[in-house]
């Protein structure tokens, strides 16, 4: 898996705490909102890459990863 980017992002604090609301309704970090937000609004416009890797599902990870 490649290293991920990291980047300093300035919001409103009224939109953090929307996206965060959101976010925990979804069972996913701020930062996992965000992305999600991203690459939905990249495939929509038709501009997300085909190389990029699929985003890990909401939630917490499985303990044992299936085989």
């Amino acid at each position: 898996m490649s290293e991920r980017k990291s980047i300093l992002l300035r919001l409103d604090p009224a939109v953090h705490d929307a996206l965060a609301r959101w976010a925990s309704d979804e069972l996913r970090s701020t930062n996992a909102q965000i992305e999600f937000l991203l690459r939905r609004a990249l495939a929509d416009a038709g501009r997300l890459p085909g190389r990029v890797a699929p985003q890990r599902r909401p939630g917490r990870p499985a303990k044992d990863p299936p085989p």
